[in-house]
Formats: structure tokens, C-alpha cells, sequence
């Protein structure tokens, strides 16, 4: 009689945790691991288990696995500028220049998503092999937001133009369709809106470059694309710039990253760095002296994702007194909660962006938006004088016939 007795109440025990959302097995994993739990208790609790060591391993682009918390490897990298590159067959769509010259935002839209599912497709492809390579994840560096005010930028063909208003509505409808629909528990991919700030060309000193503007020129030009694209399109990511702005790396700047991009704008997401522009802090910006002290830097001022090495000092960092242990929780914090959202610790079948076939790469429907974009990039020219031009100097319309 006490045994049917306590068999009745293990299975009522057990009905009122499967119904309260809680199964048993449940009760035995980590909190990281339950599927119940928001983003943020998950991402906070696995955080809490890692070592020193292993907490700076993963706030470099080049993520080591943890196979003791069941951590994959990630690579952080990946592009997406006008179709997935460098990761097998794509659809290619005109350089973002191009698409600009369409002047259509609602086929942005359209190609951006197009962009994500080939994207999502060969992310759970890879990953079934075991392939967690560079461009072979789900965090996109693009867009380029960065006005196109010198011809002599060699990276201008990536931008949208030297119109910030064009600039915005583009970057806006490219971040939309990247990132998937707001509603979705899980986030379709990661936008990245580039270069943050001030970024323009030319190349040849873009790592030691102090840029002065104006505050009306800040605020007119450089920075609305990148306002709209963090406060209408909720972009996941920014990527910090090489140069200095008013003798502050972009990439470690308490205006541009604390006061005006997280208090003035509420920006929620992660920074990244350019490719090795913490590096400049030290190196060429001649900010501070050490590597140790550049990596604090950049993570006192709120940027989390170093793209190359420099952040490995950050262990030294934390034993110098430069940085505490703490800082470092918050940052990768932020980071974690990315890929918890973008389902990459769930089962696929919970994730509805990993249902998508990898055969729509380069499918039919895909290859007629590309060049029905094409068709659209085109800017058509009259082989004659401008009506009502006054102007004194030399015209080149119209062009002599051969």
C-alpha cells in the first residue's frame, strides 16, 4: 500500500512539472541548457562557468570551443555586403553602389532576405558537418553605412553613396531583411552596421587618421545612417572604425560608444572592432602603450568583440588591475545573449529559421531577383547638354560620335 502510495505521487508530482513547463529530465541540466529560460538567464549562467581564461577566449572573433560546457567553436566573421561570400554557391547581387542607383528600399528588403536564407541554409549545412569556419557563421558584418565622400576610398563601391538620407533608408530595409522578423523567438541572422565613425577614406592612413568634424557635419552626415539603422531597424551589431574621432579610437570612444550610440540612441546590441583596430590603440593612435592596456580600454568603452588578437591580454589585463573580471562578464554577457538568440544552442527542429532548404542557394527565383536588381543598378545617361546649365566649365555631354 505505501509503494502505491508513492508511485501515485511521483506521477502527480511529475504532471505538474511537464504542465508547468518544467519536464524532469529539465531539472538535471544546467540552467543554460533549459530551453525555458529567457536569452538573458541562459547567457548569464553559462557565463558564470567559464574560467579567466576561457572568457577571453570568447571575445575574439576566433572563438575556441569549451567542450566541458558543450561550447562549439565560432567564428565570429562572415560577410554579406551583396550575397554570402567565400562560402560556396551564392546569389550575387550588384555592389551595394549599385544598389543604391535603384533608389528602390522595398527590393533591398527583398534581396536582404533572399541574403539570410541562403545564409541560415549553409549555417545548419556547415554545422551538421562539423564546419565552423570563417564565413561560414551567422553574424554578418554588413552593412557598409559610411558616406562616400572621397573618390579616393578604395571600399566606396560598399557603401550606399554620399547621401545620408538614401544612406539610412537602404541601410534600414538591408538590416530588416538580414535580421528576419521581430516577432520570431529566434533572430534570423546578425546585421552589422560599419564602419562606426567618421570612416570615409582614403586607406593609406585610416589606422593612425584623426577625424575632426564639425558637430553639424557629425550629426548632418556621418552619423544619421547609423542612428536609423541601430533605432528603426534594431541591428544587432556595430563595428567600431580604425581611426581616431577628436583623438579617440573609434573603437574605444566613450562619446561615440557609450554616450551618444548606447544613452543617446539606447542601443542594446554588441560592438565589435574593425579587423585589428584595437591593435592601432596602441600601435599607431600611440593612445596608451600596451596591449593590456588597449584591450581595457576597449572594453571599458564598450566595445565586446575584438576581430583579432589583441584582446587576449586581457587575462594580464585583469591580474594588472587594469580591467576587473566583472567588465568582462557584462561584455560577454551581451555576446552569449547574440547566440542563444540566433537558436545556435537549440535544437533545430525548435528553430524555425533552420528549416529553411539548402537548395534555395542560387535558386531560380533567386537569380531573377539578381537580375531584375541588375537591371534596376543601372544609371542611364542622355548623350546631350543639360537644359538650363549656366555653368562655365567644360561639359562633357555631349560626347563626340566615333
Amino acid at each position: 500500500m505505501n509503494v502505491m502510495k508513492s508511485r501515485n505521487a511521483f506521477w502527480i508530482f511529475a504532471l505538474v512539472t511537464v504542465f508547468s513547463g518544467q519536464s524532469l529530465a529539465d531539472k538535471s541540466l544546467p540552467l543554460y541548457q533549459d530551453t525555458q529560460q529567457t536569452f538573458e538567464a541562459r547567457a548569464a549562467d553559462l557565463v558564470s562557468r567559464m574560467t579567466l581564461e576561457e572568457k577571453v577566449s570568447q571575445m575574439q572573433n576566433d572563438s575556441p570551443a569549451i567542450p566541458r560546457l558543450g561550447i562549439p567553436k565560432y567564428e565570429w566573421w562572415n560577410e554579406a555586403l551583396h550575397g554570402v561570400a567565400r562560402a560556396g554557391s551564392a546569389t550575387v547581387f550588384p555592389q551595394a553602389i549599385g544598389l543604391a542607383a535603384s533608389f528602390d528600399p522595398e527590393m533591398m528588403l527583398d534581396i536582404s532576405t533572399v541574403i539570410s536564407d541562403e545564409g541560415r541554409a549553409k549555417y545548419h549545412e556547415f554545422s551538421k558537418r562539423d564546419q565552423r569556419n570563417r564565413y561560414q557563421g551567422l553574424t554578418f558584418w554588413s552593412s557598409n553605412v559610411n558616406i562616400f565622400r572621397d573618390p579616393r576610398w578604395g571600399r566606396g563601391q560598399e557603401t550606399y553613396g554620399e547621401d545620408p538620407f538614401l544612406t539610412a533608408q537602404m541601410g534600414v530595409a538591408f538590416v530588416k531583411g538580414l535580421q528576419g522578423d521581430d516577432n520570431s523567438q529566434y533572430r534570423k541572422t546578425d546585421a552589422t552596421a560599419k564602419h562606426y565613425a567618421v570612416h570615409s577614406g582614403p586607406e593609406h592612413n585610416r589606422h593612425e587618421f584623426d577625424a575632426r568634424p564639425t558637430e553639424r557635419d557629425l550629426y548632418e552626415t556621418y552619423l544619421p545612417a547609423f542612428q536609423a539603422l541601430v533605432q528603426d531597424a534594431n541591428v544587432a551589431s556595430v563595428m567600431g572604425a580604425y581611426n581616431r574621432v577628436n583623438g579617440e579610437s573609434a573603437s574605444a570612444s566613450q562619446r561615440l560608444l557609450l554616450d551618444i550610440l548606447r544613452k543617446d540612441w539606447g542601443f542594446k546590441g554588441y560592438v565589435v572592432s574593425d579587423c585589428d583596430s584595437i591593435e592601432d590603440i596602441f600601435l599607431y593612435h600611440k593612445i596608451v602603450k600596451t596591449p593590456e592596456e588597449a584591450a581595457a580600454l576597449g572594453v571599458k568603452k564598450g566595445l565586446e568583440l575584438n576581430c583579432g588578437k589583441t584582446y587576449g591580454a586581457l587575462t594580464k589585463a585583469v591580474k594588472q588591475n587594469l580591467i576587473t573580471e566583472a567588465e568582462l562578464d557584462d561584455a560577454l554577457h551581451r555576446l552569449f545573449y547574440t547566440r542563444f538568440r540566433l537558436g545556435m544552442f537549440d535544437p533545430d527542429s525548435q528553430v524555425n529559421w533552420a528549416q529553411i532548404p539548402y537548395s534555395i542557394n542560387q535558386s531560380k527565383a533567386h537569380d531573377e531577383l539578381a537580375r531584375k536588381a541588375a537591371q534596376r543598378s543601372l544609371v542611364l545617361l542622355k548623350n546631350e547638354k543639360a537644359k538650363n546649365n549656366k555653368s562655365k566649365s567644360k561639359r562633357l555631354l555631349p560626347l563626340k560620335k566615333c
